[in-house]
């Protein structure tokens, strides 16, 4: 949907509605309903790397090395990285 509401292919832009308007209900209330399969943590992970294989001239690219060019943590990363500052 973001590639349908924003008319720009700037990058720096898709990225910033992905972390303001994406990024915020895949991680919603994740130390409560932390994902641990394998399955689950794919299932999530999906959501961005569809996001960034959908950006222009990234596609080409494997998702960690997408990840390493936007400057993103993995999805899975930052999950821990709450379940360990909740603790």
């Amino acid at each position: 949907m973001i590639q349908r509401a924003f008319v720009s292919r700037n990058i720096d832009l898709l990225v910033r509605a992905y972390l303001v308007y994406v990024r915020p209900l895949v991680e919603y209330n994740s130390v409560v309903w932390s994902p641990y399969t394998i399955e689950d943590i794919e299932a999530i992970e999906q959501v961005q790397r569809r996001c960034t294989e959908n950006l222009p001239g990234l596609r080409k690219f494997t998702y960690k090395d997408r990840l390493r060019r936007l400057h993103l943590p993995s999805l899975e990363l930052r999950h821990l990285h709450v379940d360990l500052v909740w603790c």
